[in-house]
């Protein structure tokens, strides 16, 4: 059996189809070389397309200067801008059958073409004239409509520039489903991230072999300060011998359980500072990780680290909005779960004791709680700590 001829430059816009979906700004060196290959003016990509109430996401390249390079253009050229903002109601050439390679003159003739309002009030203005387009979409909804123009006196696109076309569209099709997984991906991790940072607890990131990956802002101020925990040579490390001995073993019993898929329980530590500042508390447990993964820059371990004088943060609209509590009540109860006594606030608040007594009974009675250290409680595991 003869092997078969490769294809370099087919097997080259595969790959940066795919590149594409993990690039900082996505198919930024795709749209380029597809352009290229398909001898056009201008490659699209729309990844959302315009509505009424949404603007969309759209990617253009267009052929560069003699001067210039091939990268994607200014979002805000008025091609893309005016397209957004007007002439995507007037398109003709949209809802494609998916997966399927179309020309504009299969739907519209040139003569009706150079007719039609869309023509006449935008591809003629940006001298186009002549488009190949195909519609794609992944499982979760995500839709991408890849576009090439030409100009009115260059040829239709041939046979040749279909085919290959239509062979690259599976291709971005699975690469857009990989683009909307690791956005959703990210998205998620960024509300659970923002929450963790909502809570006031520091959260750090270890990899197999104890090196930091990664930590929020709250961790990185206290490793930053170097009171009670820091990094050496990019490893946790605690002040005193004994109590470093300790982190250090905590560490090496949850990172070796991970590696060999056992379980591990959960290790808490206090962590000393000086100044008399309080205590730190550290929590480190098993990171999630991909099922068999191995090698360096996995996640392994995670320490969550709690600082007492960090304020909790409450935000005091969602806690009325929560419990039908008026502006002042909720500043009450606010002000109680930072730690305040009913004196302290009454006086913070420029209040009489007998008016803050009075708000309190009636916090109590709109939260269904009957003592302060109840309604704290309740504050502190309230959403309003989220918001």
């Amino acid at each position: 059996m003869s092997s078969a001829r490769v294809d370099h430059d087919y097997d080259r816009l595969v790959g940066l189809v795919y590149e594409g979906a993990v690039e900082s700004r996505p198919w930024q060196s795709t749209l380029p070389a597809l352009r290229e290959a398909l001898d056009a003016q201008v490659a699209s990509l729309i990844l959302r397309p315009p509505s009424k109430d949404d603007q969309g996401v759209i990617l253009n390249c267009v052929r560069p200067d003699s001067d210039s390079s091939a990268t994607l253009a200014d979002p805000n050229d008025w091609q893309a801008s005016a397209y957004r903002e007007e002439f995507f109601t007037l398109d003709p050439f949209i809802n494609l059958p998916q997966d399927r390679v179309i020309a504009l003159e299969d739907l519209l003739p040139d003569r009706d073409l150079v007719e039609n309002d869309y023509y006449r009030h935008y591809l003629e203005p940006i001298g186009l004239f002549r488009i190949l387009g195909v519609d794609t979409a992944e499982p979760g909804g995500m839709l991408a409509r890849l576009r090439f123009a030409r100009r009115r006196k260059e040829p239709r696109f041939r046979v040749r520039e279909r085919e290959l076309l239509q062979r690259l569209a599976p291709h971005l099709r699975r690469a857009l489903e990989i683009y909307a997984r690791l956005n959703r991906t990210t998205s998620e991790r960024d509300v659970y991230a923002g929450a963790v940072n909502q809570l006031a607890v520091g959260t750090i990131i270890l990899d197999e072999q104890g090196r930091l990956l990664s930590c929020n802002h709250i961790a990185d101020a206290l490793l930053q300060a170097g009171n009670g925990i820091a990094l050496r040579d990019g490893r946790l490390h605690s002040e005193g011998r004994d109590i470093n001995r300790e982190l250090q073993e905590a560490l090496t019993t949850i990172i070796r359980a991970q590696q060999q898929g056992e379980t591990s329980l959960v290790r808490a530590l206090r962590v000393p500072r000086q100044d008399a500042r309080p205590d730190l508390g550290l929590i480190i447990r098993p990171a999630p990780g991909a099922l068999g993964s191995e090698g360096e820059g996995i996640p392994a371990a995670a320490v969550f680290i709690s600082d007492p004088e960090r304020e909790e943060s409450t935000s005091q609209q969602v806690l009325a909005d929560l419990f039908s509590l008026t502006p002042a009540e909720a500043r009450l109860a606010t002000l109680l779960a930072q730690g305040m006594s009913l004196a302290e606030v009454s006086s913070a608040q420029g209040i009489s004791q007998h008016t803050a007594r009075a708000q309190l009974k009636s916090v109590f009675a709109k939260t269904g709680v009957s003592r302060q250290a109840e309604l704290v409680r309740l504050v502190l595991k309230s959403a309003a700590t989220l918001a």
